[in-house]
């Protein structure tokens, strides 16, 4: 890992605070120790230790389709007599459904094409033909599994270009050779998989699993990697597998009755070289993206550096020559005249048109805005690794609801700066104006989903704790920052604004709005697509996200670039403003009030 992962002043600290406790583990990420049958729990051989290893599954999903379903839609060989561990909010939010699973085997015993279950299908039936239907259409669409050993990811490791290897955290349920015989995703790993419009299913799941001993710590041993393989067999005789057999096939014109047996194997590896600390860094090392991430932020101080030598630029043009016709002036008359960007001095700390709508946006986008920066901090320090399942989402939502405060103390001083006097209407904005909107979306597209039967579609139950969230938490914390936002003296400005406002003047192209929210907007994103292509992508590709130190860095070098931008822009309209008005301006300046 790069060292602006580690956060090292940080870590340091922390480790000094520490320095007299004998371990220290983020919550819900302790180390569990494994042993062999028949050690477990016996106090002169190995205390709290486990000796049997449980396989959790998670939703399916893929990257053709924005729907993932639960592991029992695809009709898998399941377990209902066990409970389903707790999820917290981020999980749910983001769609994940972890279920206890048959496959559960013992430490360091070596396991031989077992049997799970056996599923049977008979085309005539309607109900057995519905779940050989969307078993097809998960297989057509490259559906994956994605299951869970000791909180970790059983990852599929092959080979790709230039001999690397790369290790994905799912591995498909099957394979479509098409019509014309041209073999679609994994079915181009086996030459047997080649007859023309038919399915293969992986049946079949080869599972190593590597292990680390623990000599100095806690006895027992600690999990360090788990690898399998997924794999297709017709099982001559589906009651005793031998795993011997050629490739499960299912033609997509098939009718009539159909068996699919389901195996696993299991082996174990011991692996001196990982420790439990670095066990996630083999699949993070197979993504190759370090490199373009250091472009990205070379592109983004390229950007930053533009920018503000262009405002440097200006500053010093703007009081260098300020100064020098304050030195030039002869007489105090002179120095009375205005001139320059002073012409119009008076008329930029006019309230605007919008003052309700402005002030509620500054409150909720200051919300945002110390949400993200707290959150990418956390995230920097390692508290919101992939390895805390839904903790990164938990944070954000949690911070939201306790940051109304901020958000209806700036709507409130703003507003009250712009002399608005609704108080009332610009608290309830503040409260619901962007959380109402973002909320409706979510609750349209929550129907969508629950009308297409996908794990993604949140319970009735969370969306009532996320609405007392909401209600009970983040509002009555507004309306107290609104109240001290209120209380406050209105922001003073620096000058006096006209009585008498100016006339708006023909507006030249570039300082129109359309064009002027593209200048605005083009750099900003300039600085932060790359990384918004691999946020992208490890939501829609359903990929982990791990690289936080790059997206802080980012994230500060993203908010100096817009602040520049404005500096700028801001510049071009006021020097607009004088090259219309200055000649009808300064022959009726002294008429204008003070």
């Amino acid at each position: 890992m790069c060292s602006l992962h580690r956060a090292r002043g940080s870590v340091l600290v922390i480790f000094l605070l520490l320095h007299s406790a004998t371990s220290f583990y983020l919550p819900g990420l302790a180390p569990v120790s494994f042993c062999e049958p028949g050690q477990a729990g016996k106090e002169n051989e190995v205390p709290d230790c486990k000796s049997t290893i449980e396989i959790f599954v998670n939703r399916l999903d893929s990257v053709e389709s924005v729907l993932p379903y639960e592991y029992t839609a695809f009709d898998f060989c399941a377990i209902d007599s066990e409970k389903r561990p707790s999820e917290n909010l981020g999980q749910v939010l983001f769609g994940e459904r972890i279920e206890p699973s048959p496959y559960k085997f013992e430490f360091k015993k070596k396991v031989d094409c077992k049997p799970v279950c056996t599923k049977s299908y008979n085309t005539n039936k309607p109900e057995d033909k519905a779940h050989l239907d969307f078993l097809k259409k998960g297989m057509l669409l490259n559906y994956q599994h994605h299951w869970i050993v000791d909180n970790m990811p059983v990852t599929w490791c092959y080979d790709v270009e230039d001999g690397q290897k790369f290790c994905n955290p799912g591995f498909p349920i099957g394979c479509y050779v098409t019509e014309a015989g041209r073999p679609k995703d994994a079915c181009v790993v086996n030459s047997d998989f080649k007859d023309k419009d038919t399915f293969y299913v992986f049946n079949h799941v080869d599972i190593t699993i590597h292990y680390h001993v623990v000599e100095n710590e806690a006895a027992g041993a600690r999990l360090v990697a788990a690898k399998m393989e997924p794999k297709s067999y017709k099982h001559t005789k589906v009651e005793a597998p031998d795993c011997a057999g050629g490739p499960m096939y299912l033609n997509n014109k098939f009718s009539g009755e159909l068996k699919i047996g389901y195996t696993y194997s299991v082996q174990f590896v011991e692996d001196t070289h990982i420790r439990w600390a670095s066990r996630w860094d083999y699949i993070l090392e197979s993504m190759p993206h370090t490199n373009i991430q250091w472009f990205s932020i070379m592109n983004s101080l390229v950007i930053v550096l533009f920018l503000s030598g262009m405002v440097a630029m200006i500053m010093l043009r703007t009081l260098h020559k300020d100064i020098a016709r304050y030195n030039q002036m002869d007489s105090v008359e002179d120095a009375q005249e205005e001139f320059g960007w002073k012409l119009v001095h008076g008329d930029v700390f006019r309230p605007p048109r919008k003052g309700m709508l402005l002030s509620v946006f500054l409150g909720s986008g200051t919300q945002i805005f110390i949400m993200m920066f707290v959150t990418l901090f956390f995230a920097c320090l390692g508290f919101l690794s992939p390895a805390n399942r839904g903790a990164l989402m938990t944070c954000a939502v949690v911070l939201w609801v306790l940051l109304g405060t901020p958000a209806g103390y700036v709507a409130a001083r703003f507003y009250k700066s712009f002399g608005g006097e609704k108080w009332k209407t610009n608290v309830l904005l503040t409260c619901f104006l962007c959380p109402g909107v973002v909320f409706a979306d979510f609750f349209v597209m929550n129907l969508i989903l629950w009308g297409e039967g996908s794990s993604a579609a949140m319970p009735f139950g969370t969306l009532v704790a996320i609405l007392a969230l909401w209600f009970c938490i983040s509002v009555p914390l507004t309306f107290i920052g609104a109240y001290f936002g209120f209380k406050k003296t209105g922001i003073e400005h620096p000058v006096r604004t006209n009585q008498i406002p100016r006339q708006i003047p023909e507006q030249s192209f570039y300082t129109r709005s359309l064009p002027g929210i593209v200048m605005g907007g083009i750099l900003p994103f300039g600085c932060i697509f790359i990384q918004l292509f691999f946020i992208l992508n490890s939501i829609w590709s359903h990929q982990m996200y791990y690289m936080f130190g790059f997206l802080f860095l980012v994230f500060i070098i993203l908010v100096i670039t817009c602040s520049e931008a404005t500096i700028l822009l801001c510049y071009f309209h006021l020097c607009a403003e004088v090259r219309h008005h200055t000649p009808s301006y300064s022959a009726t300046s002294t008429s204008v009030p003070r």
